[in-house]
């Protein structure tokens, strides 16, 4: 069974949630900022818990070697600012940025922060799985990540991933059952892709029984076109509320987290059907791929 993750918090019922699907300008922090306090001024004024933006939204995604100069720590100038913009309120921020280690020199990885009104910064994530292939370079730039936390806020557990890590149903389900509600997904997903993650974001709904959350980057960076189409996927799977493709686009829905123990007991996945062999066959699958993976 997923673990409860305890809170002192009041959860609102339902929770409204603003996908905000933008188009960075390429290494220009202050704009992009801008545009977080442009949209996070309207979530406060309409009510809004939780707005969500995408992948390396504080900088664009294809900074190359100016990911150096434009990564900073989190806590940090940037987290700090973006504090302020909703302190007070009810609103919780999540958004991506390049992060500079602070335990490791010239580490960088591709993280994203959860910050809320009332309690500030309350956590980061950094992206476990890098692509390397096709068009995407990560690996030369960012460390992966090696924690999988679930926060616990008012609005419900929130567990955070990035973009390529969807592809991955065991790191969705580790979240799942240390308690997640919430899966969020901020992403920078080129046009290729897009039959993939509408796939697969309605796949990691069913099969922990979450709400999951993608929010997208829009428009062209360099020859790259990010398909935009951010979306909300329930606990059953429907789809509850959807971008537009291509473009800049901003929706908001509300969320019923108690959809989720109705859900459950009729896709038991992560109860009664959980098999912990499995988990414990491939953790010996990856032991035997250890000399192959250091030759």
């Amino acid at each position: 069974m997923p673990k409860e993750v305890q809170t002192s918090e009041s959860v609102p019922r339902p929770i409204k949630v603003m996908l905000v699907q933008m188009k960075p300008t390429i290494g220009e922090k202050e704009a992009n900022f801008n545009i977080f306090k442009k949209f996070i001024n309207r979530a406060r004024k309409e009510e809004v818990n939780l707005i969500v933006f995408p992948e390396l939204s504080a900088t664009g995604y294809l900074c190359y070697d100016s990911y150096y100069t434009l990564a900073e720590p989190i806590p940090g100038p940037l987290t700090t600012k973006v504090a302020k913009l909703v302190e007070g309120s009810t609103v919780h921020v999540i958004f991506g940025m390049p992060e500079a280690s602070t335990e490791i020199g010239g580490a960088l990885y591709n993280s994203v922060v959860l910050i809320g009104g009332k309690r500030g910064l309350i956590g980061k994530y950094r992206k476990w799985f890098l692509p390397g292939h096709s068009v995407f370079d990560e690996k030369r730039y960012f460390t992966p990540g090696t924690k999988a936390e679930v926060f616990s806020t008012c609005l419900g557990n929130i567990g955070l991933s990035i973009c390529y890590d969807i592809y991955f149903p065991e790191l969705a389900r580790l979240l799942a059952t240390n308690g997640a509600e919430i899966l969020v997904y901020p992403t920078a997903s080129p046009s290729a892709r897009r039959d993939f993650f509408e796939v697969l974001t309605r796949a990691r709904a069913i099969e922990n029984g979450v709400f999951v959350i993608l929010c997208n980057l829009a428009g062209v960076e360099e020859n790259l076109l990010f398909w935009g189409g951010s979306h909300i996927i329930s606990p059953s799977g429907a789809v509850v509320v959807k971008s537009k493709y291509d473009e800049e686009d901003v929706v908001v829905a509300e969320l019923d987290l108690s959809e989720a123990e109705r859900v459950r007991p009729f896709l038991p996945m992560l109860s009664k059907d959980f098999r912990r062999e499995i988990y414990e066959q491939l953790a010996k699958h990856e032991e035997s791929l250890e000399p192959e993976k250091k030759s």
